[in-house]
């Protein structure tokens, strides 16, 4: 049923901001990517190249994008121009994602060394930007050779751990504020008071795919493996016992608060994924059963007769966002709307399985007996 309704979505859809280059659009070329990835089925290449093609010129210029927005946000959609490089060879695409890599070489960041979340939100960090930006940083290094990308982007996902966590539960804030200038900023240590869950979706899909990229040597000596394991470990512990998340992830007590979709297939992928990477049955089980949590609880046949991804969160952040000031609180976060199909819930979904497929073929290729052992090896 799952890749039925992945087919449907992906035949009708339509970019999220009128075409613009944005990250909502990048969520879907992700699940696209890891699609392919995963099965080898051509139809899921073909619709991501369809889908970005229609975003970037032969030159590389992408659509309604700007360098000087220095939004953080634009630079997810660039892991896709990487993936199609690849498949293709085709020149634009490399030369959209070197685009992509001027602006983060002009990026402002935090006197300790982190990328702003947007020009509009000066010296802050978002959970939701580290997998926005660092995870393709990455990538781009080990393109095109250039180790010290990949060394600074492991260097900004370590101190932003250290900015962003807490420590009495266990997890990490939505925001940091170094200037604490802004109201939702703790005076004394410049976070944000509440724990969304959408935001740590954001931070563990990082943390999963920044360790299949480096490596688990890698991940440890930038100092983020024993922190990944923590936090999966922690958010295992806090799903609902329906093996969702909440959209105030640690606030079951808190009247209105529901079990976010968005969240739970993030997380149910960084769980798969971890579990897939080191072998670990505890977050495999764990991400596989919110995967069918999903599939069976959420994804609702509609009154058009088409399936339908429910419950998920259209928006969240942090400040002043379009006339309102976003506080940041457990309460402000239950007051945005919920809505169906969203490409920041689809997206993930579509990851989700695609990590799932590639867990199981691993396990059945482990199950294999090798045929030298079995038959003896030529002398």
């Amino acid at each position: 049923m799952l890749m039925d309704y992945f087919e449907s979505y992906v035949s009708a859809y339509s970019p999220y901001k009128g075409g613009a280059w944005c990250y909502e659009d990048g969520c879907i070329y992700r699940g696209l990517a890891l699609l392919h990835l995963a099965t080898g089925e051509e139809r899921w290449a073909a619709h991501l190249k369809r889908l970005v093609d229609a975003q970037v010129s032969p030159r590389g210029e992408l659509a309604g994008y700007s360098i000087q927005e220095f939004n953080i946000d634009n630079i997810l959609s660039g892991r896709a121009l990487i993936y199609l490089y690849r498949l293709t060879g085709e020149e634009k695409y490399l030369l959209g994602a070197q685009l992509l890599a001027r602006q983060l070489a002009a990026h402002p960041r935090t006197k300790s060394r982190v990328y702003w979340h947007k020009k509009i939100y000066p010296w802050q960090v978002w959970l939701d930007g580290l997998y926005m930006g660092l995870p393709f940083q990455i990538e781009y290094g080990q393109l095109t050779g250039e180790d010290a990308l990949v060394e600074d982007a492991l260097a900004q996902i370590h101190t932003a751990l250290c900015l962003t966590h807490v420590a009495e539960a266990g997890l990490y804030a939505h925001g940091y504020d170094e200037s604490r200038s802004q109201k939702w900023a703790d005076p004394f240590t410049g976070r944000s008071p509440s724990h969304w869950g959408r935001a740590l979706g954001w931070l563990s899909m990082a943390l999963v795919d920044i360790a299949e990229l480096v490596g688990k040597k890698g991940a440890a000596q930038a100092g983020i493996a024993e922190e990944t394991t923590a936090l999966l470990r922690r958010l295992v512990q806090l799903r609902t016992q329906n093996a969702m998340w909440l959209q105030v992830i640690d606030r079951p007590e808190l009247p209105g608060n529901y079990a976010e979709s968005s969240a739970t297939a993030m997380l149910a992928y960084a769980l798969i994924k971890a579990g897939r990477l080191d072998g670990s049955g505890e977050f495999l089980a764990a991400g596989r059963e919110s995967l069918q949590a999903l599939a069976q609880g959420r994804l609702v046949k509609g009154k058009d007769g088409k399936a339908h991804l429910t419950g998920i969160c259209q928006v969240a952040g942090l400040g002043g966002f379009s006339g309102t000031y976003r506080d940041g609180s457990a309460g402000y976060y239950l007051t945005e709307p919920v809505v169906d199909d969203d490409a920041k819930g689809v997206g993930p979904l579509m990851m989700a399985k695609a990590e799932a497929l590639r867990a199981a073929k691993k396990q059945e290729a482990l199950r294999q007996p090798d045929a030298n052992a079995a038959f003896g090896t030529p002398a």
